[in-house]
Parts: C-alpha cells; sequence; structure tokens
C-alpha cells in the first residue's frame, strides 16, 4: 500500500493530497514505501554486548578550548565524540564565539550562511590563526563525510553553520525541513561517535527564542548552548541547557568589544562602578550554575490613567513579575491598581533565579513609597505566594561572596521571614 508523507511535517496520508491537513503546506506529500515494506529490506544486525568496565571513559580526556568561560559552560572542555547544538538570534555573535573559542583546535568549518571570504576576514579581525581553520561550502552530508573520512584523524572539531542549510541525498524534503534535519542527524551523529570529533550544530531560533526545528534533534545531541543577549548590549551570555558531561544550568559572560568577545570574570560587571542611590533601584544576587553574580533591578511606578494600567517587564519572567505584584497587594496592602509599573534588569540580560524575587519586591516598594535604598545594599530570596521568604539554591554561597565584595547590608530568608518584615526594613530611615 503506498503512503504519502509531508516533506513538511511529515504528516502520513494513504492517498496523495494537495494540501497536508497538519502544516497547511501545499504540493508536500511524497509517495513512500510503506513502514513494513522498507525495514525488510534491511539486513539483521547481530545483538553485541560490552561489560561497561570495559568501555573506555572519555570525560577524563577532555580538550580545552583556553577560553575559560567556554570550558566552564562545556564542564571542563570537548569530550571526544561530543555533539553540541549552538542557538542564539541572528547576529548575536555565534560565529565570532566559535572562531575565538576553537582558535586553538583544527577546525573544519561549513557554512552555508557565509562566503569562505567573509569568514576569513572576521578571523582575520579577531586575530585568529588561519592556518587550524579549513573552510568548506559543500552542504552535501555526504559528500562532507567522505571528506572528513580523507583527512583521516588531523580534524578535532566539525562545526555546521548551520544545520537548516545542510542536506542529505537521501531525503527529497527541502533543506532546513524536519525530514532532512532528522536524516542529517542521523549520519553525522553517529560519526562524530565513532572517529570521536567534536561536532557542533548551529541551529536558527524561532520568532519567540525556541530552537526552529524537530524537538528530537535537541534530545539527539549531548549538549545544548544558548548564546543570549540584547544587540545594544555589550554583554552576552553562553548558557547550558542541556548538558550529559556537565552542569545544565551554568553560564558563561562575554562582553563584545572592537576586538571580538572578551571574557568577563568579575562578579560586579553588570553593576554601575559608582553606586548611586535613586528610588526603585535594588542590587540582587543570584547563582548562575554555581556562580555567584549581582545584578542591578530598576522598577518605576507611576500614576496611570488608563482603565488596564501598563505592565512592562523586561530581563526577568513576566508573570512572575505580576505573581509577585499580587503578594504585595495581598500582603502589605499596596495600592498598585492606578500605576504603570516598569521592571528592567540592568545590562540587556535575562535572569531566570528565584533568588530575584526579594530585590524585585524591594524596587516596587521603593518606587511606590519614594524610599531611597541604602547604596552596598544587596537582596537574596525567593518569595511565595503567602508572603514568605524561602531559601534559595546556594544561598550561603552568594552570601559569602556579598560579604567578600564589601556590601554592607545583606538581606534574604536569614535575616527577612516575610515581605511585611521586608516592608518594615524599607520603611525605617
Amino acid at each position: 500500500m503506498a503512503l504519502f508523507i509531508c516533506s513538511n511535517c511529515e504528516y502520513g496520508s494513504g492517498s496523495w493530497l494537495g494540501r497536508c491537513p497538519n502544516c497547511g503546506e501545499w504540493n508536500t506529500l511524497v509517495e513512500r514505501e510503506t513502514p513494513n515494506s522498507s525495514r525488510s529490506k534491511n539486513p539483521v544486525e547481530k545483538l553485541t554486548l560490552t561489560p561497561l568496565s570495559k568501555i573506555q571513559s572519555t570525560v577524563a580526556s577532555r580538550k580545552k578550548t583556553g577560553v575559560y568561560e567556554f570550558d566552564r559552560v562545556l564542564g571542563g572542555g570537548f569530550v571526544p565524540g561530543e555533539v553540541i547544538l549552538l542557538t542564539g538570534e541572528p547576529g548575536i555573535g555565534k560565529s565570532t564565539l566559535l572562531l575565538q573559542a576553537l582558535s586553538k583546535l583544527t577546525t573544519v568549518y561549513v557554512s552555508g550562511e557565509e562566503a569562505g571570504h567573509q569568514v576569513k576576514e572576521r578571523a582575520q579581525r579577531l586575530k585568529i590563526n588561519l592556518n587550524s581553520l579549513l573552510f568548506s561550502d559543500n552542504l552535501q552530508v555526504e559528500g562532507l563525510i567522505a571528506g572528513l573520512d580523507e583527512l583521516n584523524d588531523s580534524v578535532d572539531v566539525i562545526v555546521i553553520d548551520s544545520i537548516q542549510t545542510v542536506y542529505s541525498k537521501d531525503s527529497d524534503s527541502p533543506a532546513g525541513s524536519v525530514n532532512q534535519l532528522k536524516e542529517i542527524a542521523s549520519k553525522l551523529i553517529p560519526y562524530a561517535k565513532r572517529e570521536k570529533v567534536m561536532l557542533i550544530f548551529i541551529g536558527h531560533v524561532t520568532k519567540g527564542g525556541d530552537i526552529a526545528g524537530p524537538k528530537t534533534l535537541e534530545h539527539l545531541v549531548d549538549c545544548v548552548l544558548s548564546f543570549e543577549g540584547e544587540k545594544l548590549s555589550h554583554y552576552r551570555i553562553l548558557r547550558s541547557t542541556k548538558n550529559r558531561y556537565g552542569s545544565g544550568d551554568e553560564i558563561g559572560i562575554f562582553e563584545m568589544n572592537e576586538k571580538g568577545l572578551a571574557e568577563v570574570t568579575n562578579p560586579l560587571a553588570f553593576l554601575e562602578s559608582v553606586q548611586e542611590t535613586t528610588p526603585g533601584k535594588t542590587i540582587v544576587g543570584v547563582a548562575e550554575g554555581k556562580r555567584p553574580l549581582f545584578y542591578e533591578i530598576q522598577t518605576l511606578v507611576v500614576p496611570s490613567n488608563l482603565p488596564m494600567p501598563r505592565r512592562i517587564v523586561k530581563g526577568v519572567d513576566y508573570n512572575k513579575v505580576l505573581l509577585l505584584l499580587a503578594v504585595l497587594r495581598k500582603h502589605i496592602s499596596l495600592p498598585l491598581d492606578n500605576f504603570d509599573i516598569y521592571v528592567n534588569v540592568v545590562g540587556g540580560v535575562q535572569i531566570r533565579s528565584t533568588a530575584a524575587d526579594l530585590g524585585i519586591i524591594a524596587s516596587v516598594i521603593s518606587s511606590v513609597k519614594n524610599i531611597t535604598i541604602p547604596p552596598k545594599t544587596v537582596f537574596i530570596g525567593e518569595v511565595g505566594l503567602l508572603g514568605e521568604v524561602r531559601k534559595v539554591v546556594l544561598e550561603s554561597r552568594i552570601v559569602q561572596e556579598a560579604k567578600r565584595l564589601k556590601f554592607q547590608r545583606i538581606l534574604s530568608s536569614l535575616n527577612v521571614k516575610t515581605i511585611k518584615d521586608l516592608n518594615k526594613i524599607l520603611s525605617v530611615k
């Protein structure tokens, strides 16, 4: 029996249709063999069993790039045979990051996004050793693997920029489709594992910031990295969302300048060198992975004539801020219905930790009551729906780091039990 499969979303139908009922694309259903007939042609693979005790571990033989912030996120460097998916907004600096991080390793750079002269000009601007970088614009995966076999063991890393531009001759689907991405992954990932070569896919993101393509691609790779930051901001954050060989919540911080990306190791990098006291301004301490960092939150609360006052949030989760505002109204009766509220994290970065809750609430109280919070004050703590202040992950480490950095007042779950206590503390002049 004939089976028609959509080349865009892999919807199956027993008859040909002009338009796919699932994704709505036209002329994408292609006739294929039924699963039973195609499976019968595959040779039988005999089961092989190997005791785990005899399998050699590869974690001990990590390869460091020399860029500490990059190695930190990976868990200490590349593991031979590791497959990485790197994503980020267009123009955020993904290619720049990889060129700098891989400058000391022999790298095959396969690009369907840029021409060879464009990659060379960027590498020269970054003052990278061009001899260690091998460029190719061959986008057929079968030809790529055949060419890599001829290089023997001289390659350390393979970069595919981007995976949506590569295609396989065994699939009739257009490049970038779900079927093509699966076909490419099924060929390149086993090759990387077999040859112990590192493989990096650069992937596109959707308008919502999610990784484009099938979710299964994230399951197939060993590590998923996200390169974040506002284009108008100097700071970039490399965030690990999945890592089979290291921490899944580690970050690396970089600053974009005229010479490329510079590593940022100072935990106070996102704060002003000279702290000014202004209502609505607070400093929060959070743990990103195992690393304590300090951010500045600014909140502006102004009277509104709108029937539904504005709530503009940047740098923290919008729904989380709405929840915290509801907690303020309930437990300290703070009148917020007639005010526009704007919340922003300075530096164009994102805070995902709940440790910033206490600082957000303090900034709102400060702005509403026009209270100036003394400099060198830091807030650490999660706030629950009942108004209680909860301990956060690695709170003791954040507190120790704050003391080392000479913060004079540290407000956390250790000395603030509820937001009513916080309100009393802030109201005391």
